[in-house]
This record gives C-alpha cells, structure tokens and sequence, in this order.
C-alpha cells in the first residue's frame, strides 16, 4: 500500500458546512423488524421487476420475490420471512409523489432464511458469476441504484486496468459510508480484493476526503501490505464524490460527456456496493438492508442498518422523533436530495440519508433577486457549464439554446444554487427545462411513429391494390386461357367425330 500525494484541482465545486458529526457518535444501530414491510418493485435504475409471488404465498428471507427483467434491471427479496399480505399501488419515496407497485410482507419474526448459497466464482467462471449477480439484487448504494452485475461485465468489452473505491461521500450531513469503513472495514478490504479481481483491474485507489481521519487510519493500516491498493486523500469539497470528478482529482484524467469510465480503463463502486458483492459472492446473502443516516430535527442522529421494506416511520422514532415537529424530510443530501411527498413511505436501496428538515432549512425561503451577473455559479459549475446563460434560455423557454449551452451535461448538484447572491433556484429552471425537452421529444417521437404508421399504412394500402390488380389480371388470363382449351378441345372433339364417321361411311359402301 501506498499514500498517493499528488492530486489534480477540481474545476469548481464548493465548500459547505458538513454537519457530519452529530450523527458519527454512536456505532451503526440495527432496526428491528417492523410488523410490515412494504418492497416497492422500483428500486433501480431500468425496468421494473417482474413479480414472482402472489398474496398469501409464505417467503423465507432472501427468496426471490421478482425478478429482474432483462439486463437493464435488479432483483427484489424478501427481507425476512413472512407472508405475502398485499400487493398494491403505493406511496414510495419518489419525487413526483406518485404512487408505484409495492409488494407487503408480515413478517412472522422467525426471521428464517433460504439455503445460502456462497459462490465459487473461480471455478464458475466471471460469467456465470455475473450471470447470478443479475438476481442478486445489488445497485449502486451510493444513490444511483445502477445494477452492479453491468459493471463487473463491462470488462468483456473494456479492458479495466484501475478500480476507484467511491469513499469522498461529499454530500453534507450523510455519514453512512463513513461508518461503514469504521465499522466493516474488513469486510471492504476483502470486498475491493474480490471486485477488482473480478474486473481484472491492475490496481485499486481509494478516494476518500479528508474530513474522515478515522476512516483513514482503520483502511490505511489494513492494506499496508497490499501493493496494488492505494489510498488518495482528496480535498472536502462538494461534489468530489461526483463520478467523473473523484476521477479527475485521483487521476488528472477528464471523461467526455459522450463516454464512460471504462472506455479509459476505469471502473469505480461506492464502499457499500463493494460490501454487497463480497457478502453475495462469498456468503451467498442477497441484497436485504443498508445503512440508512437520520439526521437532522431528530433527537438522536444516527445510522442504522435498516431492511428494505422498512417503514421510515420507524426509522424516525427510533431516532427519538423530532425535537421541533415539521412536516419536511429530504431524501438524499440537502444539495442533490428531495423533499419526500409523506413520511408514509418505505426504505428502498437508494435511501442513504433522511434529513428531518431543520427549522432554518425551512424558514430561509428569501425571494429571489435580479440576476446580477456576478458570475458566481460559473466559477462553481463542476463540469465547466455558464449557468447564467442557462437560466436566461431556460426562463425564457429557448430550449434550443439551452441545448446549444450543454444544458444535459448539468449533473444538478446545485452548487449554482448555493452561491447566488441573488438566491436564484437555478437547478430548478434548468429541471424545467430537462422535462419540457423531453417531453417534447416524447411528443415529437410520437408523431413521427404514428406518421410513419400513416405512411405505412399507404403504401401497405397501394401495394395490396396492386396486388389485387395483379392477382385478377392473372386470374382473367387464366379463365381466357381455360376458355380457349376449352374451345380447341371441343374442336379436336368434333374434328375427330367427323373424322370417325366419314370413316364408318366409307366402311359401310
């Protein structure tokens, strides 16, 4: 193992106050199991799962209860045995506040599994192993919920020579990733060995920030005599846990827009991922649970781990309640987070961090100024954009423009946002303007299919006239041809007939 010094300077990006600590006192807590949980069947980047049980059916902890639906999808289980009580459209911790479909388990607190089955991934081979990866269930824990089994089998077409560990965790107030090096280091030491084996990549770096001298000191001294795993010490500053910039920092290198890590030899996972793959390869135990932080207007800030399914309403009163009762919760940081729609949902796999929103939080609602053109959100902007000219297109709807001035390259961190003087929503207009794009490519898409259905349709038209056309000129030729046989059979008939009595005559005298 090796400290690696040099880093590159990240264009952009923030510094904020972290507000980490308050939940970093306490060692991880596990929820207990609740009297029902409720397994939303979109838990993932891709198609839906398709469900593999109906109600009243009894499941054992870790049975499949749908299964991915092609490559593009992740599996869901059972999080502990029970029975199957409903399945249902319901509230699930979404943005647009819309409801989804949600298998219901009561569980029956016997908490029994199926038959764990550990992987011998040497002697299967890396393709079958990621062929069962694809109904483990595992997603990107670090809040992009990408199915993990594409990634270990991006290496068939991309050559991996470096593995970065996602461990910057640069969102304010989430700790879970912390806690998880703390805690179950060695589970990720041994988690990175098997990865990047399975990749088979050259090396490993760690990029961790420098606001967890703890998590350092635990890793740094578990690796010492590993040789191709290094730890990078990367300045706190949002959003260094952005993909493509933890890159850039640990090695100098910048991904284009219009490629992926791999396409430069680079895959990286975020440390609770890592975890999952080592527990389903070597113990055979699916996605279930992960560690979930609450923080914020609770009593007692904390992490939990917490089995999918589970009510966050029981994630809150474990952690006390709140000190000062709002209705606000953010999901995710307070930069790239939302505010959920109820409390009246459930813990899925992207469910990392649950602020309860501070009065401040709520109350510093000023209204937003005149653009001063300070160019503040420029010099913040991670990935190089003009966020002020962004917003004018944007609030002007010249979509076009917007397009023109790479408004799909925003990764809506929202640093824009934190600096303007002027306290403009940035991020918001830019949003406004994603959806009104697509959406006019959705409706534009869906002219230009049902004009070449028309248009189809024509010519499908034309050419069964033409057909037809064909079909009874032939059918006519036919007839007049059976017509003229028929003629000249009669004729030879007749012909013939004269001929055998002119013969019989001549018999006769």
């Amino acid at each position: 193992m090796k400290l690696l010094d040099k880093i590159f300077k990240l264009n952009g990006g923030i510094q904020t106050e972290t507000n980490k600590k308050v939940s970093t006192k306490n060692p991880i807590k596990s929820l207990p199991i609740p009297s029902e949980l409720r397994l939303s069947l979109r838990q993932h980047i891709g198609n839906i799962a398709k469900l593999k049980v109906k109600v009243g059916d009894q499941v054992l902890k870790g049975e499949l209860i749908a299964e991915a639906d092609g490559n593009i999808s992740a599996a869901i289980h059972a999080p502990t045995s029970g029975k199957i009580k409903s399945i249902e459209k319901l509230l699930i911790p979404h943005p647009s506040g819309l409801p989804d479909f949600c298998v219901t388990i009561v569980p029956d607190k016997k908490d029994q599994w199926i038959k764990k089955t550990p992987i011998d991934w040497k002697k299967i081979g890396i393709e079958e192993t990621n062929k069962l990866l694809l109904n483990s269930g595992i997603v990107g824990l670090g809040g992009a919920a990408f199915p993990s089994h594409l990634k270990i089998g991006n290496n068939r077409k991309n050559l991996i020579n470096t593995l970065i560990v996602n461990a910057a965790e640069c969102e304010p107030y989430i700790t879970c990733d912390d806690m998880l090096m703390k805690e179950r280091s060695k589970d990720l030491i041994e988690g990175i060995k098997l990865v990047q084996s399975l990749l088979g990549a050259k090396e490993t770096i760690i990029g961790i920030e420098d606001n967890k001298p703890e998590s350092y000191e635990i890793i740094s001294k578990l690796i010492l005599k590993e040789s191709n795993i290094h730890i990078k010490i990367v300045p706190t500053i949002y959003p260094s846990g952005y993909a493509k910039s933890l890159i850039f920092l640990i090695n100098g290198i910048k991904i284009s827009k219009e490629k992926l890590p791999p396409e430069y030899g680079i895959q990286m996972f975020n440390v609770a991922t890592i975890i999952a793959i080592y527990k389903f390869i070597i113990h055979g135990e699916t996605s279930l649970s992960r560690i979930v932080t609450i923080t914020g207007n609770v009593k007692e800030p904390g992490n939990y781990d917490v089995l999918f399914g589970t009510p966050l309403d029981s994630l809150i009163k474990d952690a006390g309640g709140q000190k000062i009762k709002t209705n606000t919760f953010i999901m995710g940081g307070p930069m790239m987070g939302f505010k959920l729609p109820s409390i009246d949902v459930s813990v899925t796999k992207t469910m990392n961090c649950v602020i309860s929103a501070e009065p401040e939080m709520i109350d510093n609602k000023k209204e937003p100024l005149p653009c001063i053109r300070c160019s503040k959100c420029a010099e913040a902007c991670p990935v190089s954009l003009q966020p002020q000219e962004l917003y004018w297109f944007s609030k002007s709807d010249q979509f076009e423009k917007a397009q023109n001035y790479n408004l799909f390259d925003c990764i809506e961190c929202g640093c824009c946002s934190y600096v303007c003087p002027s306290n403009i929503p940035l991020v918001q207009f830019y949003r406004y303007a994603k959806s009104e794009i697509i959406a006019e490519s959705i409706i534009k898409e869906e002219a230009d299919i049902a004009r070449d259905r028309t248009d189809f349709r024509i010519l499908r038209l034309e050419r069964e006239k033409k057909e037809r056309a064909q079909r009874n000129a032939e059918r006519r030729a036919e007839n007049t041809n059976a017509e003229k046989s028929k003629l000249i059979e009669e004729k030879r008939a007749e012909i013939k007939a004269t001929l055998e009595r002119i013969e019989n005559n001549r018999e006769n005298e």
